[in-house]
This record gives C-alpha cells, structure tokens and sequence, in this order.
C-alpha cells in the first residue's frame, strides 16, 4: 500500500504553529530602545533582542520556526525571523533600535529589512564581522 503522501501548500517550510508559540512567549515588560543582533553564517540566521544593557529579550533562529537543512542560511527564512522578532519588539512597546551585523551569510540584509517593517526606527547599523589580519596559511602548491 505504501505511505500517504501530503502535499504542504501554504507556508513553504514555515510552520504557523511554531510562530505562535514563539510570539506567546514574547515579554510582557516594556521596552523602548533596544539591540538587535544578527549573526548570518552560512547555515543558518540567528537574531536577538537586547535591550540597551545587554539584557536578552527575545530571540530566535531559522532552525527554530521549522526550517530545515539547507534553507535555513536562505534570506527566505531570515525574513521570516525577521518578522517574528519585529512582532515581539512591537508587542514590547519598542520605537527604536540599534542592529549590529555579525557574518557573512546571505540573511544578513534580509532579516533587518523584515524587522524594520514592524514600524521600528533603526539607529544605527554595524558590522562586526571579524576579519583575519593575515588569514590562514595557504595551500602548498599542486605537483602534477
């Protein structure tokens, strides 16, 4: 007989109940300037939300709202973490924040424009990538 197969059509890798469990969990206190940070690897967009002493208020992963594998280091998927943390801000009361970048990966720009859709002013941008003095050491030369 074999197995049954499903079809997803909405969403596309998104999974409605993991955003609503994340955005019940979001913190009650309000909060009017914050940090975001943005770490972009390759593999996957991690974003958080500090407020301006460094205290965690709400954070969030591709991996954490259902994607998976590959797509989680797409800006598909950065945008949607993007929005998830820009609701979180919003419910928080929060006009005002200042994004520092960290990484390479191809969500960088995607989950700060999705977070600035929510109707929070961006201070400032900056970008602490770090970047090697001298890298590592070369390849040896190919013998043939």
């Amino acid at each position: 007989m074999g197995k049954k197969r499903i079809v997803k059509k909405a969403g596309e890798g998104l999974n409605s109940e993991l955003k609503n469990r994340a955005l019940s969990r979001a913190s009650k206190r309000k909060v009017v300037n914050g940090v975001l940070h943005v770490q972009a690897t390759y593999n996957n967009t991690k974003l958080l939300l500090a407020d301006e002493k460094g205290n965690t208020l709400a954070w969030s992963t591709s991996g954490a709202l259902g994607f998976k594998g590959a797509k989680k280091g797409t800006p598909f998927a950065a945008a949607k973490i993007g929005e998830l943390i820009g609701e979180k801000a919003a419910l928080m009361g929060m006009k005002e924040v200042q994004v520092v970048i960290k990484g390479v990966g191809s969500g960088r720009e995607s989950a700060v424009r999705a977070f600035a859709t929510k109707g929070i002013g961006i201070a400032s941008l900056k970008d602490t990538t770090p970047v090697p003095f001298n890298g590592p050491k070369p390849r040896k030369p190919r013998r043939v």
